[in-house]
């Protein structure tokens, strides 16, 4: 049998209050500004800019609680991190698109560029919050500073910005602190695979529909890999680097993903699980793995 060995991966509690998404304060700004295609995960097309026929006046949705049943899947699925919020009480003050007609194209760009800020301020407090990470704590701290002052320029400002330049300079940060966080957590655990060496991936692997049932991936390097209804039951994602990792109609059930890095809400939407399966207490469990 497999011991599996703690290690030295606890994850300080930190503020991230606002890089959760409150619809309540904001304008229905996914639901008007992104397009999407009739399919699975959509019922019908919309193009971008266009409001979703089911969006209300009060910017709620008016299928909110079926929107599975409905076809409308990816409603369920899509996460701002909170962009959406700041976009309508910060960057335009409380003056919705409909109040302001002449900027509303304005406003649903913006929504897309803070959407990508906010992306980033997440994992940044993701791997400020790893104990491994102390060597490149100060670099990680001023580019969390620097995406929090883009978060707060006035439109015009935030349409000029090059994210594509800023997400670059950022990725190189977040790929050394994943490197940190894996190899840790590797050598820590190295004692409980009796089984001999552990397989491992590449970037961006493909791994549609793989049978991972149990598997140890603590310390995978999982970046970008396409685990579109991989079987992952019981498998361990501890410290396995997640970002970008497609995870739809993935089976998460009883896996254990709570130190897994660059984990996101939107993954897990996107994913399946169920009571068993663990998570980071920063994240929310989907409704529709208990349903």
């Amino acid at each position: 049998m497999t011991v599996i060995h703690e290690f030295s991966q606890s994850i300080p509690e930190w503020n991230r209050g606002g890089l959760h998404a409150d619809c309540e304060n904001c304008f229905g700004l996914c639901c008007v500004s992104l397009p999407f295609t009739a399919s699975i995960y959509f019922a019908v097309d919309k193009d971008a800019g266009q409001p979703c026929s089911n969006l209300q006046s009060n910017f709620r949705c008016g299928i909110h609680h079926s929107l599975r049943e409905r076809g409308f899947k990816g409603c369920t699925v899509y996460d701002c991190f909170g962009a959406g919020q700041q976009v309508s009480q910060v960057t335009y003050g409380g003056q919705d698109w409909r109040q302001m007609p002449n900027t509303a194209e304005q406003m649903f760009e913006a929504f897309r560029v803070m959407r990508q800020l906010y992306e980033l301020l997440w994992y940044l407090n993701e791997a400020l919050a790893r104990e491994t990470t102390q060597s490149i704590y100060d670099e990680l701290r001023f580019m969390l500073e620097e995406t929090e002052r883009f978060t707060r320029l006035n439109p015009d400002s935030l349409l000029e910005l090059n994210v594509s330049a800023h997400r670059m300079e950022i990725n190189k940060l977040l790929l050394k602190a994943s490197e940190l966080v894996r190899e840790e957590a590797i050598r820590a655990n190295k004692q409980s695979n009796t089984r001999g060496r552990k397989k491992t991936y590449e970037r961006g692997a493909d791994l549609i529909g793989a049978k991972l049932r149990g598997a140890d991936l603590i310390g995978a390097n999982l970046r970008g890999s396409y685990l579109i209804a991989a079987d992952l039951r019981d498998a361990d994602l501890r410290a396995a680097d997640l970002i970008g990792a497609d995870f739809r109609d993935a089976d998460l059930s009883g896996a254990n993903l709570s130190k897994s890095l660059f984990l996101t809400q939107f993954q897990l939407n996107a994913a399946k699980g169920n009571a068993d399966t663990k998570i980071p207490p920063t994240l929310t469990r989907p409704a529709h793995w208990l349903a």
